[in-house]
C-alpha cells in the first residue's frame, strides 16, 4: 500500500518562483500540490477550501502576510501546519513566526531536497528551522511593537498620509498621530520613517 501523500498549498507572490516550487516539489513522490496562489488572502482561502497538511508560504505578500495567516489558522484550530520560505533571515521575523504558530522556517536559497525533507518533518509533527537563523534568536532584541504599531508603520511605509491611515484603520487623525508618537518612542527613532526602517531591519515589521 502506498504511503499517504502530503498535501501542500503554495503561496508566493513571485510567479516564477511559485511555479519553480510547484514543479520541483511535484517531482517528490510523496508530495501533492493541491493549490498554488499569489497572495495572502488567496492562501487563506485555499487552505480553508483544500485542508492541506502544509501551507508553504512567504512572509511578505500582497494582502495578509504568512505570519498573519498562521495567526488566523491557529485561531480557527486548523490542522494545517504553516511553513515559511523567505529571503528574510532576521531573528525578529523568526521569533514573530514562532509566536504565531509557524512550524517551519527556511530560506529561499535552501536546496529543494532540504525543503522536501523539512516538509516531511513538519507533516510528521516536528519543526524545521534553518539552523543559522535559529542560533541568532537567543541574542535578538525583544520586539517592542504591538500589532497596532505594525499596522500604522506599514501604512506609513507605503506612503499613506495620516488621514488615509486614519480612514484605513477607522481612527481619528489625532489618534493616529498619538500612535505614531508611541511607536517612534518605543524604537528610539527620530521620526516615523526612521521608526519604520528600524522595525524593518530587525524583522519587527
Amino acid at each position: 500500500m502506498n504511503a499517504r501523500l502530503i498535501r501542500l498549498v503554495i503561496a508566493e507572490d513571485q510567479a516564477m518562483l511559485r511555479d519553480a516550487f510547484a514543479s520541483l516539489l511535484g517531482f517528490e513522490p510523496d508530495l501533492e500540490i493541491v493549490a498554488s496562489v499569489g497572495d495572502g488572502d488567496s492562501a487563506l482561502e485555499a487552505v480553508r477550501t483544500h485542508h492541506p497538511d502544509i501551507l508553504l508560504t512567504d512572509i511578505e505578500m500582497p494582502g495578509q502576510s504568512g505570519i498573519d495567516i498562521s495567526i488566523a489558522l491557529r485561531a480557527e484550530k486548523s490542522p494545517t501546519h504553516v511553513m515559511i520560505v523567505t529571503t528574510f533571515g532576521r531573528a525578529g521575523y523568526l521569533k514573530r513566526a514562532l509566536n504565531a504558530g509557524v512550524r517551519g522556517y527556511l530560506l529561499k536559497d535552501a536546496p529543494v531536497g532540504q525543503l522536501a525533507d523539512a516538509i516531511r518533518k513538519v507533516a510528521a509533527g516536528g519543526r524545521a528551522i534553518t539552523r543559522e537563523i535559529a542560533e541568532t534568536v537567543w541574542e535578538a532584541a525583544p520586539d517592542p511593537l504591538n500589532e497596532r504599531d505594525r499596522a500604522i508603520l506599514r501604512l506609513a511605509e507605503a506612503g499613506r498620509s495620516n488621514r488615509e491611515i486614519a480612514e484605513a484603520l477607522n481612527l481619528s487623525p489625532g489618534t493616529v498621530r498619538n500612535y505614531f508618537s508611541e511607536a517612534v518612542q518605543k524604537l528610539g527613532a527620530r521620526n516615523r520613517m526612521e521608526a519604520g526602517r528600524i522595525a524593518r531591519q530587525n524583522g519587527w515589521l
